[in-house]
């Protein structure tokens, strides 16, 4: 009985076999502008020649799965001969899903998994139960971890005691890659280049340069200054998708400070955007999100806890999700937080070797787990008792 575990974010599906390696795959379909008609799936993503004007069609809105005939395309995608080779009535499934799902959409699921591709049997989980496996796993002596999951669409606090997850310890910001990309794409189109139709680029531009800043308003002013000693400065080449098909971050000693380059290659200068789109997940404000930022909500969410749990939480906090891969993410965030808990209780973040694929690895350890078949709905199960079945038996 092979298992397949499916961490299916909004951004990028990590799916494996749970005796194999992780991979890391777009969950979504494109267009190009070049050859309207044709729609791409997943990692079909590197046969597009011109990836500029890339046109995305996701499966998630705002979070959640509701676009099915996309994620359908993709995951048939991802099961079928060129992919994963998935023999489904021999088949068990570990998936993911976002908190607080709607139960429509857990319905689908269910649907769709036993009905259409017949899984022989699945584990409808959260992202941070999977985190939390893992962290416990690796670390058995705690009882407590706090799993902070930012990643496409939202950033998630979710606090777990002995693999349960508390539900009213969960906070949702409701910042994420998207909107950071989105709004990198907006300061850049007016303040130089029209880059609103260049998702893909400016998201590339946006892993390539950005960092969390220590100190804003210091790192400001030296944004501010001219020439030379301005540090936070960088020219970043754009791809022209014939000589250049990545976009690259121009070295140092190749920069230009006044005037004009030669080369002819076209150029983004950016200086404080490298900061301020980051510091939107600590200061959701700055944009009008009337929302806490990570550190404010992590203490709320501990705080909303018992009283002695509490030390337990802020000594096993561990990061995952793509945005956490920001430099300078986790020393800021453990700064904020010392400032903000009680002087005796010590303050500990931890951040991966990889978080995207931490969570996917905790359902792969979960996946070996001797007690893994009591945990799952058979179809068997699902045929005889519906819906009703796997509501009683995920924990969700």
């Amino acid at each position: 009985m092979a298992t397949l575990v499916l961490d299916n974010g909004a951004y990028t599906a990590k799916i494996g076999y749970s005796q194999e390696k992780v991979s890391v795959i777009p969950n979504c379909q494109f267009r190009s502008k070049t050859s309207r008609l044709k729609t791409f799936t997943a990692n079909q993503l590197d046969e597009i020649k011109d990836p500029s004007g890339l046109f995305y069609i996701l499966p998630f809105q705002k979070g959640y799965l509701v676009n099915w005939d996309v994620q359908r395309k993709v995951w048939d995608h991802l099961f079928g001969k060129e992919m994963f080779k998935v023999e489904f009535a021999d088949t068990s499934i570990i998936i993911t899903e976002p908190y607080f799902n709607f139960t429509s959409i857990q319905e689908s699921m269910n649907e769709i998994l036993f009905e259409e591709y017949q899984f022989q049997s699945a584990l409808r989980t959260n992202t941070g139960s999977l985190s939390a496996h893992h962290y416990f796993h690796t670390k058995p002596s705690e009882l407590c971890c706090l799993v902070v999951d930012s990643g496409f669409s939202f950033t998630h606090i979710s606090p777990y005691c002995r693999s349960k997850k508390m539900k009213e310890g969960v906070r949702r910001i409701n910042v994420g890659g998207k909107l950071l990309t989105n709004h990198l794409k907006e300061i850049i189109s007016y303040r130089q280049l029209h880059v609103m139709d260049e998702t893909h680029v400016i998201n590339q531009v946006k892993e390539d340069v950005c960092y969390v800043s220590q100190q804003f308003y210091k790192d400001m002013e030296i944004a501010q200054m001219k020439g030379e000693e301005n540090t936070v400065m960088r020219d970043y080449v754009l791809p022209d998708f014939s000589s250049i098909k990545k976009g690259f971050c121009k070295p140092r000693e190749e920069m230009v400070f006044n005037g004009k380059y030669k080369t002819g290659e076209q150029i983004l200068r950016l200086a404080n955007e490298r900061f301020a789109v980051p510091e939107m997940l600590f200061h959701p404000s700055d944009i009008g999100i009337q929302e806490m930022g990570i550190s404010e909500a992590i203490v709320h969410s501990i705080e909303s806890l018992p009283e002695e749990m509490q030390p337990h939480f802020y000594q096993n906090i561990v990061l995952t999700g793509g945005n956490t891969l920001f430099p300078g993410f986790r020393e800021r965030l453990e700064a904020e937080l010392r400032s903000l808990v009680p002087a005796h209780l010590p303050v500990s973040v931890l951040l991966p070797a990889n978080p995207i694929t931490y969570s996917w690895e905790g359902g792969k350890l979960l996946a070996h787990n001797p007690d893994y078949d009591e945990m799952v709905v058979t179809r068997e199960d699902y045929e005889e008792n519906g819906h009703c079945i796997c509501e009683e038996k995920f924990d969700l």
